[in-house]
């Protein structure tokens, strides 16, 4: 059928036609939001989930509700390598001049970019555009060179000005998981100390299941200030919606049996039915799309997944970190012993520490357990087994 009418979106992010299944999670963050702005108490929420699962579509989705309510938000990726300072920087600079836009006569969200310059310059970040236009004035707040201390007088100056501007500030934070521990401990604290001052500030961010464990690490009491919510595949009836209403949409239709072939396939992750959806779409030469459409496009939808959604993860890793991956991939779908993988790699547990270290790092693998593994993205055990034939894996 038509390209050009293909509704379904594939892609890391991209919203799809049919936001179905996550109604509970969004209204639960706009209730903890608004009560947040009117001065109540709330645990604002945390997504928890695997890779493909549409944590950073429904982070992007609170995120434009928010804003339609007239909160202020600050969009923030965390990726590898980056310091946590180095990247509040720049949205709470943005987040700053929006609240001091057209308010003359208001004096914190002044203070708050002079508080970000000084804090710019305690911590030596290459933000020279700040440092050059703004009055540093007030020395010593946010200004001691103690990512924990001046990150508190910094928040909370930020939550002060959205106060004064009768609204709240929301840190919208994607792939949480990659701050490290400490800067992570700080940001947490941060907003603690905040909420107890009764600032309307606060963070709704996403990660990868370890991220409980890490934020847990680093704060005990994170568990009561954020609320944990666990974003997993769709279930039938949503990832039915997800494929359906998007092709009816079109005028065109889509059988049950391929409905069900397409469900069987992706297991119901969001990302995996919006590929599915568009191979099908393309394969099929007329309405409606039959079963038969199915299993022709499942290669090219495989090929597809192969060539993106995998390989950018599969093209990260050591050769030695892809052979434990692939030990992992024989073993089933997990999780996995620790153990049982050495002994499938004729090594002692011990000697793969660094090798497991290193793919939690990169985001590739968890622990659900103790001494266990799990693949981060779905179905990368077949993906594995395709890319490494065991004759290249040494099996």
């Amino acid at each position: 059928m038509d390209p050009r009418r293909n509704p379904f979106a594939p892609g890391a992010g991209s919203r799809p036609p049919e936001l179905a299944g996550r109604e509970s999670a969004m209204e639960g963050v706009a209730i903890a939001l608004d009560r947040i702005r009117n001065g109540r108490h709330a645990q604002s929420a945390i997504l928890i989930g695997l890779r493909g699962v549409g944590k950073t579509v429904l982070l992007n989705e609170m995120r434009r509700a928010a804003e339609g309510e007239g909160i202020v938000t600050v969009p923030i990726e965390a990726p590898e390598g980056q310091s946590l300072p180095a990247m509040l920087v720049p949205a709470l600079r943005t987040a700053l001049l929006k609240l001091d836009r057209g308010q003359a006569a208001m004096t914190l969200a002044k203070r708050g970019l002079g508080a970000l310059a000084r804090f710019v310059k305690a911590f030596k970040l290459s933000y020279g555009e700040l440092e050059a236009s703004i009055d540093l004035g007030e020395i010593g707040i946010a200004d001691n060179g103690d990512l924990e201390s001046d990150l508190i007088d910094l928040i909370d100056l930020v939550g002060a000005a959205a106060g004064e501007r009768g609204t709240s500030l929301v840190l919208f934070i994607d792939e949480l998981q990659y701050v490290p521990e400490r800067e992570l401990a700080a940001l947490i604290t941060a907003l603690h100390r905040a909420r107890q001052n009764d600032r309307p500030i606060t963070m709704v961010a996403a990660g990868l299941p370890q991220l409980a464990g890490q934020m847990g690490k680093a704060k005990s009491y994170a568990e009561r200030l954020f609320l944990f919510t666990s974003i997993g595949p769709l279930d039938t009836t949503a990832a039915t919606a997800a494929i359906v209403h998007p092709i009816e949409a079109e005028g065109c239709s889509i059988e049950p049996e391929a409905i069900a072939r397409i469900l069987e396939i992706t297991r119901g992750y969001p990302y995996f039915l919006q590929e599915w959806g568009k191979q099908c779409w393309d394969t099929a030469e007329r309405c409606p799309i039959t079963a038969e459409d199915v299993e022709i496009a499942n290669p090219t939808a495989i090929s597809a997944l192969d060539d993106s959604f995998f390989r950018v993860r599969f093209d990260r890793m050591t050769p030695s970190e892809k052979l434990y991956l692939r030990a992992m991939a024989d073993l089933g779908e997990g999780p996995y012993n620790s153990t049982t993988i050495a002994e499938r790699l004729g090594r002692k547990p011990s000697s793969f520490g660094p090798v497991r270290a290193s793919l939690v790092a990169k985001g590739m693998i968890y622990t659900p357990g103790y001494g266990q593994s799990s693949f981060t993205v779905p179905l990368f055990d077949a993906f594995m087994r395709r890319i490494m034939p065991p004759s290249e894996d040494g099996a």
